[in-house]
């Protein structure tokens, strides 16, 4: 096998990812070589709810948005990564939100697990919620519509 190459830059531009989203790690993969770049709080992400995390905005690639044609609209709020979502802070407690609710920027909209981390999903401007496109404890995939504000 020849030498690894290491891609400082590409590294880089994946920490800074990390950063922006909150994100405890992130993984990218390219024919069969793989960079894995995990975050210095991930192991304490573990065991506490994750910093707040920059909303994510739709797709733009047509092969997302035809996967989850919600995505596609400007008023639905994806997931950012794949994982679990919960509606609720812990089971029996009530939705951080329901349909008909007004929210902030910046509110609690619903998390998502994922590698035992629990990530906020917060809302990216004011608005009503209009529809919850998914149900407690369902798997989300990346770019999932989740929330629809109006």
């Amino acid at each position: 096998m020849p030498p690894l190459e290491i891609d400082e830059a590409l590294i880089r531009r994946l920490a800074s990812l990390l950063e922006e989203t909150g994100l405890g790690e992130i993984e990218y993969a390219e024919g069969d070589r793989r960079i894995r770049v995990t975050g210095r709080t991930a192991a304490a992400q573990a065991a506490a709810p994750a910093p707040p995390s920059a909303a994510v905005p739709p797709p733009e690639s047509p092969a997302l948005a035809a996967e989850a044609p919600e995505a596609a609209t400007e008023d639905a709020v994806v997931a950012p990564m794949v994982g679990t979502v919960y509606v609720a802070p812990e089971p029996g407690a009530l939705p951080f939100v329901q349909p008909g609710d007004t929210v902030a920027a910046g509110d609690t909209l619903l998390l998502i697990e994922a590698m035992k981390t629990f990530n906020p999903i917060r809302a990216p401007r004011a608005g009503k919620v209009a529809r919850i496109l998914v149900s407690d404890a369902a798997p989300v995939e990346f770019g999932e519509a989740l929330i629809v504000l109006e």
